[in-house]
């Protein structure tokens, strides 16, 4: 990336003052690429990735000028499309976009040579730990790019790194809520983790609300206040995790009080998550509160299935569990509200296959999942799901229900998981035959039958169909 980035501002000094100058003017000008880019892309997204972004045109080159590296390299990652796009509208065909970095650009204009070699991230000074003595120390994993976003969490992500970017002026201070194990902790590492990559000298403290009032505590009674005092408000990011559990404690809260407005004040980033929004937190002080709402809150829900699916994708990725997609899609569709749970749903079937020795398979995860599972009433259950359900309880394999074999006993089981995909979830007979090893739709339609007819007669069939069907509803 830094290469890349050289090779332009290079290319870009040995062009002459007055050309750039037109170049410009151009831009001034020519206001139609910046609208068209500007009607293909949402507000927030806009505003948080572009309105720091200049253009420049040179014959049919489009150069993006970013505020910074990661800024840079972000848009060349998600937008490189959409800007090559814009280029060969605007600019015909062949057309290139370039990226540069705004310091260094301005470094050849203003100097007309370039630095002596180009700014990189190195090996950062010696510095203060990140955290407070006796706090959390940051996950590597925990960055911005190993975080999935979904429609639940991309304001608070698009927040996050806009603060990341520019911190203490936008949004400060920015307050992320939501229920446990949805991703806050892992933006407050990622924006600790990003300072301290393009910012090493800047004083960042990360802490979780527990230690932040342990610390309180043991200055108080070591009389080292001033210390405490001082550590936290000559910060310049200051991210506090969980300060749900500030509530009640009115020294705390007091020094809390003190410490943001001294920083605030100083234009200092600061950073809080909760668990719920401020107005809920009825135990603190509104004059606290209404300092928590005066910068940015930004929600963070539950994820929805397709997120699910990335993050388990991800997951699975990062520790080499080989899963299938079936598997990963039940644990998807059946671990809902809590990311970590997910994670941890992942682990536990990866786990049962090494002790097994076996292959991660579907009705392994049933198995391995049966206790964390939810039971509700009315729930509307996958395809996958019910030829496994449907497996268990004829004492067979999914392997085997797919399979060839015509014995009669697993015939029975084959059919009648092809009756409960028709009757409770309504699947087309093509579809069900394609779940069962892409069997003709005629041998479903058969199957769906023939298991009607026995019905009326058959009462130990009846039964268990009727079980399977009430297990599989969650009744």
């Amino acid at each position: 990336m830094w290469k890349g980035l050289w090779i332009s501002v290079t290319a870009h000094k040995n062009r002459e003052a007055k050309a750039v100058t037109q170049v410009h003017t151009a831009i001034k000008e020519d206001k139609r690429l910046v609208e068209s880019l500007q009607s293909r892309i949402p507000t927030m997204k806009w505003s948080t990735w572009f309105s720091s972004v200049h253009f420049e045109i040179d014959e049919r080159v489009l150069r993006v000028i970013s505020p910074n590296a990661f800024h840079s390299q972000w848009l060349s990652e998600n937008y490189q499309r959409l800007l090559d796009q814009a280029a060969e509208e605007h600019l015909g065909s062949p057309s290139s976009v370039e990226y540069a970095v705004a310091e260094l650009a301005a470094a050849v204009s203003a100097n007309g040579s370039a630095p002596a070699e180009p700014p990189r991230p190195g090996p950062a000074p010696a510095r203060e730990p990140v955290a407070g003595p006796g706090a959390a120390r940051l996950i590597d994993k925990y960055n911005f790019e190993n975080f999935i976003v979904g429609s639940s969490n991309s304001l608070a992500l698009a927040a996050a790194k806009a603060v990341a970017e520019q911190p203490g002026d936008r949004y400060n201070p920015l307050f992320l809520y939501g229920a446990a194990g949805l991703g806050k902790t892992h933006l407050l590492h990622a924006v600790s983790h990003y300072t301290r990559a393009m910012r090493p000298a800047a004083r960042i403290r990360y802490v979780t609300s527990e230690n932040f009032v342990n610390e309180f505590i043991d200055s108080i009674r070591r009389k080292r206040m001033d210390e405490f005092k001082q550590r936290y408000r000559s910060s310049d990011l200051l991210l506090v995790d969980d300060i749900q559990f500030f509530e009640g404690k009115e020294q705390v809260l007091e020094e809390v009080f003190h410490t943001f407005n001294t920083l605030h004040e100083a234009d200092k980033q600061i950073i809080l998550t909760c668990d719920r929004p401020p107005k809920d937190l009825t135990a603190i002080e509104e004059r606290l509160r209404s300092r928590f709402t005066s910068g940015l809150m930004a929600d963070i829900g539950p994820p929805d299935v397709e997120t699910r699916l990335a993050i388990l994708r991800r997951n699975a990725e990062l520790s080499r569990v080989p899963a299938t997609g079936e598997v990963l899609d039940f644990i998807a569709r059946n671990i809902t509200d809590n990311i970590r749970e997910l994670e941890g749903a992942l682990n536990r079937v990866a786990a049962c296959a090494a002790l097994q020795k076996g292959p991660i398979t579907l009705e392994l995860a049933e198995k391995a999942l049966r206790d964390m599972l939810p039971v509700v009433a009315g729930r509307i259950p996958t395809g996958p799901e019910i030829v496994a359900k449907t497996a268990v309880s004829f004492g067979f394999s999914v392997a085997d229900l797919k399979g060839p074999s015509r014995k009669s006993e697993l015939v029975t089981a084959r059919q009648v998981a092809m009756y409960l995909c028709r009757e409770i979830i309504n699947l087309s007979f093509p579809k069900i035959g394609k779940l069962f090893g892409d069997r003709d739709h005629t041998t479903v339609m058969h199957a769906c039958n023939k298991v009607r007819r026995r019905l009326p007669t058959d009462l130990e069939l009846c039964d268990t169909v009727t079980g399977l069907a009430d297990a599989l509803s969650g009744k």
